[in-house]
Order: C-alpha cells, then sequence, then structure tokens
C-alpha cells in the first residue's frame, strides 16, 4: 500500500478510546500513537488513567510517559515531534493509530498550529500578578474588552485568556491575527468518534474516579504536593486533592466529588468541541468489527483481508 493512513481515534474521556485503539492495532498491526497531553508525564499515572503496563506491552505506543513533570512542553512543540515520529513510523507501516482526547493536540496533527510572535515577558508577568491578586474575573474583564465578534475560548481556563490577553498585549493583534490555512499532510487522516450517551459517560466518570482513588491517586498526589505550581500538575484529579492537602477543603470526599464535577464538565466540552468537526464519523464503542469494515472499505481493503461484521 502506497497511501498513508492516520486513523485518529477521539471522543469524550472514559468512552473507550484505548480498548479500541488496541484492537485496531492489533488488527492492522501497527501502532499507536497519543495525542492526551495528560498522559505525556511519566509520574502521572494514576490520575491521568495512563494505559496499564500490560497494555502498552501488547502493542507498541509512543508518547506515553515520556516527559517528566519538570518538562516545559506544548502543543506546537508535540505538533513537530509527532510529525517527525509519524514520518519514521511510516516507513514500516501503512496504518497508523492516533489517540487522544485533547482538542489542541490534535488540531497540531491534523491541521497544524500557528506560529506565533514572541512574548514580552513582563507582559505575562504582570497579567499573573494581577490574576493571583485579583482572581479570574480580572482576566475575563480584560478579554471581554478586545474579544472579536464571534470570537470565544475557555473564559473559565486562565492560561487561555493569559495567552490570549499576552498576544494582544504585545503585538496590538487578536490572535486569530496569525492564525494559518491547514497544512497540507502528506498522509490520509481519517476519524473515528466515540459516542455513548451523555448519562453514560458521566456514570463511567464516577466510577472511574472511585476506582483511581481505591489503586491510589491520594498517594500519587502526596508525592508531588510540592510541585502543584507545575503547568504539569494543573489539571484535573491532582489540583482538587493539592486543595485538600492545603486545606482549602476540609473533607476528602468534597474532593473527590469535584474531580467528578470537573471531569464530567470536561466531558462535555470535548463533546462539544467534536461536534463542530464535520470530518469525523461516530460510531458506539462497541460497534468494533463495523469501524474496522469501515476503514477497510475506506482503503478499498488494500493489503487486508475484508472483515464480517457480527454487528
Amino acid at each position: 500500500m502506497n497511501q498513508k493512513y492516520l486513523i485518529f481515534i477521539l471522543g469524550p474521556t472514559c468512552v473507550g478510546k484505548t480498548n479500541l485503539s488496541l484492537f485496531l492495532a492489533e488488527k492492522f498491526k501497527t501502532e499507536i500513537l497519543s495525542s492526551d497531553s495528560r498522559q505525556f508525564y511519566k509520574e502521572l499515572k494514576i490520575g491521568t488513567s495512563m494505559p496499564t503496563t500490560k497494555e502498552l506491552y501488547s502493542v507498541p505506543h509512543h508518547f506515553i510517559g515520556h516527559l517528566s513533570i519538570h518538562h516545559t512542553y506544548n502543543a506546537k512543540l508535540f505538533e513537530i515531534d509527532s510529525l517527525n515520529k509519524i514520518s519514521e513510523l511510516f516507513t514500516k507501516h501503512s496504518i497508523l493509530i492516533m489517540v487522544g482526547g485533547s482538542s489542541l493536540y490534535e488540531k497540531a496533527v491534523t491541521e497544524g498550529l500557528s506560529e506565533f510572535p514572541k512574548i514580552n515577558s513582563n507582559v505575562r508577568n504582570r497579567l499573573i500578578y494581577y490574576f493571583k491578586k485579583n482572581g479570574i474575573s480580572f482576566l475575563q474583564k480584560e478579554f471581554l474588552k478586545i474579544q472579536k465578534k464571534n470570537e470565544s475560548i475557555d473564559i473559565d481556563n486562565p492560561r487561555r485568556l493569559i495567552r490570549y490577553l499576552e498576544i494582544f498585549r504585545s503585538t496590538g493583534k487578536n490572535p486569530s491575527f496569525f492564525y494559518t490555512h491547514k497544512k497540507k499532510r502528506n498522509f490520509i487522516i481519517l476519524k473515528i468518534g466515540l459516542t455513548i450517551p451523555r448519562y453514560e459517560i458521566y456514570s463511567r466518570i464516577n466510577d472511574r474516579v472511585d476506582y483511581m482513588m481505591k489503586i491510589g491517586l491520594l498517594d500519587e498526589a502526596k508525592l508531588y504536593y510540592h510541585y502543584r505550581n507545575l503547568n504539569s500538575l494543573k489539571t484535573i484529579g491532582y489540583k482538587e486533592i493539592f486543595d485538600f492537602f492545603s486545606k482549602e477543603k476540609n473533607d476528602l470526599n468534597e474532593s473527590i466529588e469535584e474531580i467528578k464535577k470537573n471531569t464530567r464538565r470536561y466531558a462535555k466540552k470535548q463533546f462539544t468541541w467534536y461536534r463542530k468537526d464535520p470530518s469525523i464519523i461516530w460510531f458506539h464503542p462497541k460497534e468494533k468489527d463495523k469501524i474496522l469494515n469501515f476503514i477497510l472499505k475506506i482503503m478499498g481493503n488494500t493489503g487486508f483481508e475484508p472483515v464480517t461484521s457480527c454487528l
């Protein structure tokens, strides 16, 4: 097969992306790449629901646990690293599987990210200072002053707001001014989305958080509490427990419920993001054979024997 295919498996947290990726990788005898930015950090195994040792060894994986929490990393660096790895792996495979729930990192691979100008560090430091002094409402008010029509970001995310404001204050232009057109890739991208009823996702999230606590999330968070100000640790599952350690929350059960609530909110945002993408073909996670046959049909079954669906 001369043409190369990147099969992207997308969907909200807890929907079953890992299981499908393992199934397809074994069928196509290929390898898996992750675009889940939370799973990049080797120290954060439990709180990010990193694939098990057995799963990692059953199929070769890339971009899982390859960084330390002390590394500074971003989506632009991931675009460079992932494209290099994809190019390398395509020398021995015609099909690769990529799995992710981090929308910006998915976009880095499928469309490419824009090149932004260098930011004045004094501008960033002042924004951080006023954020710490006045809270997120300060950033939200500043954003609304300069927001362009039909332009929106997650205004509950201080890092996104600071990034937006520092670009504007350093250049006098909104970030959208620097957006580029989609970059052409030398491989075909096929996006498979997984979806189930929202109430089922929420139930799975609640069960997963309970399981993470059972297998040691509290102890894992305690190990890295000293580094809680690192960007890599300002993520769901850790920040809520850090609040408990800091006495901002007096009841551990309250922190656990916060993890569940924030994860459900994150899943809702993932649903909203991916539903805007018309190129995603949606399936139920149990439709593994149907998905496999769909991929084979798209590729014309070239190099692979067709599989009869059992659904």
